[in-house]
């Protein structure tokens, strides 16, 4: 069975469609990267599974592990087991790190989780990720700079043990180092039974974490669904290709350029 499935995904943001028939299918262990322009849904496909209030559905479906995601709130999703690592993770004042984690584990386990046992699982995932650990003593994000709230996501989704990760740009604003550490942590988190669903516009993460799939939306939709070999023509040539090879006209005026190392991925703006 398929774990994510997707059928003529139709959702608008503030009155403007954005996905415009997305169909898409992630099966078990699969690691899919997901790429194109900015503005073309990729961001808002994350936050319409998460059930993101200010994207408005119109007409299609999503299942996860064979359930009506759009059925559920926000919380029976992250329960079901998805998880969004967010692009600009927000800063929660009151509300401290440790807390935060222990209430996502204890929804999602019959007993209340210990003291020490969840003293001594954000001690290890610190060490691992290359946090300080009195992080996780002061308010979720507050304070933390851009390559520590991106640290910290993987940090939860190491904790939680999600079924489905979705990461959105989990790699921008990280210097090589960083970039180093959540590469690791992410093919260490691979499974049979995890998948994972990664936004980046830099071929350095890829290269990293090795992904079965690459999956390219333009104008909302999923305008190529194939192998690694389609990250490696995009870092090289861009997108224009999609326009010559498969008549895709990319609904935006401009490009630029924009890189990091070996990458060279063209954005549309």
């Amino acid at each position: 069975m398929a774990k994510l499935e997707i059928k003529n995904l139709h959702v608008s943001v503030a009155d403007k469609l954005i996905l415009n028939g997305v169909n898409l299918t992630i099966n078990d262990g699969e690691v899919v990267a997901l790429l194109g322009p900015n503005g073309h849904g990729k961001s808002t496909l994350f936050n319409a599974i998460m059930g993101n209030p200010n994207y408005v559905i119109s007409e299609g479906s999503i299942h996860f592990d064979g359930s009506d995601v759009l059925a559920m709130t926000v919380d029976e999703r992250s329960r079901a087991g998805l998880f969004l690592g967010m692009q600009a993770p927000s800063e929660v004042p009151g509300v401290v790190n440790a807390d935060f984690i222990r209430a996502a584990l204890n929804a999602r386990s019959e007993k209340p989780i210990s003291p020490i046992k969840l003293f001594r699982m954000i001690e290890k995932a610190s060490k691992e990720m290359q946090m300080p650990l009195d992080l996780s003593n002061r308010n979720l994000n507050e304070g933390f700079s851009g390559g520590e709230k991106k640290r910290n996501e993987i940090l939860q989704m190491k904790l939680i043990q999600p079924s489905l990760a979705m990461l959105d740009e989990i790699d921008s604003g990280l210097d090589v180092d960083g970039i180093k550490v959540i590469s690791d942590q992410i093919n260490k988190e691979k499974n049979e039974e995890r998948s994972f669903l990664i936004i980046s516009h830099y071929a350095r993460l890829y290269d990293l974490i090795h992904p079965t799939r690459a999956i390219v939306m333009i104008n909302g939709e999923v305008a190529v669904d194939g192998d690694v070999s389609v990250i490696q023509r995009i870092d090289s040539e861009g997108y224009e290709w999609l326009a010559r090879e498969k008549g895709i006209k990319i609904e935006k005026e401009q490009v630029r350029v924009t890189s990091l190392g070996t990458c060279a991925i063209k954005e549309s703006i």
